[in-house]
């Protein structure tokens, strides 16, 4: 799996791709980051990669023909390998929300191109001709496309085996299908009281079928009052069992 990054502050994922329990996906190949900066395929002594927009307003606007050389470029080196046909994506607020389902199918795959858009955004006419897919984090905006594209190769890589310590324990983050789409339950370590405030009881009864009892009515309660539309979609998909409703029928019990 390969991801080419385009952006005018590679440095900033140094410290990323070397970090975390992530970095064994980036150090043993299986993810694969390569970072280009558009300002090596700008003209004139500045290497100016940017310009003032059409019809004034704030802001400067990426210039086209820089990004089309710098995709030219990596095309031409995809092309010997597999991936050569990857789709170019830009990190926008008219892209599509990122979610568990996406993430799950970009870790199937052979990877892509990542756009980080930069100023007041890319010149449409590159866009339109480049750009198949536009992916966006949620409704609110970043200075640039960085770290929607780290956010997007850190959901990847800690897919991938051997990423993780336990190999299933994906399996049973929040959005999960394992977890029937619902929110994790709450965790608890050590110590067992701490603050006056003692771990539940479940939890340490050395019984596994109460404990995922417990854990399965916390899913659902968290689920209820945080993000209804997840029970809801739930509830749609049959994954909600009549043993589940008879348990949001009560009153949902305090954490």
């Amino acid at each position: 799996m390969r991801f080419d990054v385009i952006t005018l502050f590679p440095e900033l994922f140094a410290p990323f791709l070397a970090s975390g329990v992530t970095r064994r996906a980036y150090a043993s190949g299986q993810v694969q980051v390569q970072l280009w900066n558009p300002r090596d395929w700008a003209e004139g002594n500045y290497r100016r990669v940017d310009d003032r927009p059409f019809g004034g307003g704030p802001g400067m606007v990426m210039l086209a023909e820089p990004l089309a050389r710098c995709v030219a470029a990596i095309r031409a080196e995809r092309a010997e390998g597999e991936g050569a046909q990857a789709p170019l994506v830009l990190f926008s607020p008219i892209g599509r929300r990122l979610d568990h389902a996406g993430v799950q199918g970009w870790s199937e795959g052979t990877g892509a191109i990542l756009l980080c858009g930069r100023y007041e955004g890319v010149d449409q006419r590159f866009i339109d001709s480049y750009v198949q897919l536009q992916i966006s984090l949620g409704d609110f905006v970043l200075s640039g496309g960085e770290i929607a594209a780290m956010a997007l190769l850190d959901a990847v890589a800690r897919l991938q085996p051997g990423v993780l310590h336990d190999a299933g324990s994906h399996q049973l983050d929040s959005f999960n299908p394992e977890l029937d789409g619902l929110l994790d339950c709450p965790h608890y370590t050590r110590p067992e009281a701490w603050q006056g405030q003692a771990v539940p009881a479940e939890l340490l009864s050395g019984h596994h079928a109460q404990i995922e009892r417990w854990r399965r009515q916390q899913r659902l309660a968290v689920t209820a009052r945080h993000r209804p539309d997840l029970l809801d979609q739930a509830r749609q998909q049959g994954r909600i069992t009549r043993e589940d409703e008879a348990f949001l029928s009560r009153t949902p019990p305090l954490l």
